[in-house]
């Protein structure tokens, strides 16, 4: 043995030692058309309203969502998700604004489709929380718990009046059991057998949401923990992707992204569908935070956040930035 024999043989290293090496022998890339834009519109308002806790992103008006999804297709987005925020007044037991068809968010559909036709894959959030003046998800018995069977009858509503607004894409987000294979139903009975669905296969009970509920104006009244997952469960939402495929789902989304990441590669390691995940407004909240702060560096951070998730598994990343990083990559 030569008095270099010690050394090692094996260098990692070397393939880390220019950006131009790194870049070639990266694992996972980022690209424009993994990401989707989540996009408020509220009814009744003539200039964007600022979120205070999601710095940077807007109730936008009919005319600046518009806007917005041209800005998202120049960037080479991929899709646009679209959530209504109605006027507090139209708010009632059984969320009935979201079933009208000149309801806020059917409206905002046929603006977008109209302003970039099939060139952004348009997708609606198919749930009632945001017009219900309870705030839940579903309407409510006697009890006032949430009535999981009168709510699928209200999703098979909601699925025909977003899909004859022009939507490509809707996505029952509000955890009922038996939700896809309703929504499913409703769509083909009406001819919308072209219109896709994203299920919200396991949508977590998490503390991350706060922001969002400035953002839809929500009126929630106590929690979601009967239909929402616990998040100390695993199993639970292997059962649930079985119940969505079996139903008819044709893409299926782990939500939030960064605290289950172990749920997004145990649901994208089992399926041959597409697999979504949504870097929700909590994810978003902190990073913008800790910059805003000078505690960590705002674009690496958020790179690095979109990179694990694809890295997880994630075939689509719903995210806030999703305009921005396509620009930038």
């Amino acid at each position: 043995m030569t008095k270099y024999g010690s050394f090692p043989g094996a260098r990692p290293r070397r393939l880390r030692t220019t950006p131009a090496m790194r870049r070639m022998v990266a694992e996972h890339r980022l690209h424009p058309a993994d990401l989707i834009l989540p996009a408020f519109v509220r009814e009744g308002i003539s200039e964007p309203v600022p979120i205070s806790a999601m710095p940077g992103v807007v109730q936008h008006t009919r005319d600046t969502l518009r806007k917005a999804a041209v800005e998202a297709v120049a960037a080479g987005v991929a899709g646009i998700m679209l959530f209504g925020v109605p006027e507090d007044a139209k708010k009632d037991a059984a969320g009935t604004a979201g079933t009208d068809p000149d309801g806020i968010l059917q409206v905002a559909i046929r603006d977008v489709r109209a302003e970039v036709g099939d060139d952004l894959v348009i997708m609606s959030d198919l749930c009632l929380d945001e017009y219900t003046d309870h705030g839940h998800c579903g309407v409510l018995d006697a009890d006032g718990r949430v009535d999981n069977d009168a709510t699928l009858e209200r999703y098979a509503e909601m699925a025909q009046v977003q899909a004859d607004a022009g939507v490509h894409v809707v996505g029952p987000s509000g955890m009922m059991d038996g939700q896809i294979g309703v929504v499913r139903d409703a769509l083909d009975q009406t001819g919308h057998e072209d219109v896709s669905i994203l299920a919200y296969t396991a949508k977590y009970s998490s503390a991350f949401y706060g922001p969002f509920r400035e953002a839809v104006g929500s009126s929630l009244q106590g929690d979601r923990k009967t239909y929402q997952q616990d998040p100390a469960n695993l199993r639970e939402s292997l059962r649930e992707l079985a119940l969505d495929l079996e139903e008819g789902a044709d893409m299926v989304m782990v939500k939030p992204a960064l605290p289950y990441l172990d749920v997004l590669a145990k649901l994208a390691d089992a399926v041959d569908v597409p697999v979504a995940a949504y870097q929700i407004s909590g994810e978003y909240a902190m990073v913008e935070a800790a910059a805003e702060k000078g505690w960590i560096d705002r674009d690496k951070a958020i790179l690095e956040t979109l990179t694990g998730i694809k890295r997880a598994g994630a075939n689509m990343i719903l995210t806030y930035w999703a305009t921005e990083v396509a620009r930038g990559l």
